[in-house]
């Protein structure tokens, strides 16, 4: 399990952020202050940092610098100002990318998935029947032939990929592809691409074992996978 370190001290924002995170299978420890910040990263070992900026007791810029000194650990700069100056900064002390608040919860869970595997804490390859894919490239290929996705196929993917033992509901999927194509997908389009997902990837799509429906509540990752 994947550990994320939430240093915020907006009480609701944390809150929210923590339920989130752990919907999504991370193990979250939160720091309200850059004072509580700097004590738990004693003898703790993250693989990633989430930070706001700005701080009660100080800024998130001391934070970074101390989580970066514990090892290469992905930092991810949480601002409310937008303040071009301040996410210049961040970046500079070797931030690996920063979200503007208010942010889309399925854009916050992107770009940490982008930055795991960035990091090289998440698999950069992934197997399961036949189907090889490699997300460090974006290639894609069932039983050694290529497969070629669409841009909103491949997020389909990515997300039963990112949550091989979760339960996948339609309305998080609907989120998932309105982040990704930036416009409205309903339902019916939901279930179109998912079909067109199953005729590139299942050997038989009309009996799917990659990606399977879970009757009334959405669809799931099949077994025999492995990361690698």
């Amino acid at each position: 399990m994947k550990r994320i370190f939430l240093v915020e001290d907006d009480q609701a924002i944390a809150k929210n952020l923590i339920l989130l995170l752990r919907s999504e299978g991370f193990n979250v420890t939160h720091a309200p202050t850059r004072g509580d910040a700097l004590a738990a990263l004693g003898g703790n070992k993250f693989d990633l940092a989430l930070v706001d900026i700005s701080l009660p007791d100080g800024n998130g810029f001391t934070v970074c610098t101390e989580i970066k000194a514990t090892g290469d650990v992905p930092v991810i700069f949480l601002t409310a100002s937008g303040d071009e100056a301040s996410v210049v900064t961040g970046l500079n002390m070797g931030a690996d990318d920063y979200i503007t608040k208010p942010f889309r919860p399925r854009e916050l869970i992107a770009r940490i998935d982008t930055a795991l595997r960035k990091s090289g804490r998440s698999p950069a390859a992934f197997e399961i029947r036949g189907l090889h894919v490699d997300t460090a490239s974006g290639l894609v290929k069932k039983n050694g032939h290529d497969v070629f996705l669409s841009a909103l196929e491949y997020r389909l993917l990515l997300v039963f990929i990112n949550n091989p033992k979760n339960i996948i509901t339609r309305s998080r999927l609907l989120d998932e592809l309105w982040d990704a194509a930036g416009e409205f997908v309903n339902d019916n389009t939901l279930t179109v691409y998912i079909k067109r997902l199953r005729e590139k990837i299942e050997t038989d799509p009309a009996s799917p074992q990659i990606i399977l429906t879970v009757r009334g509540t959405g669809y799931r990752l099949g077994g025999e996978n492995a990361a690698k």
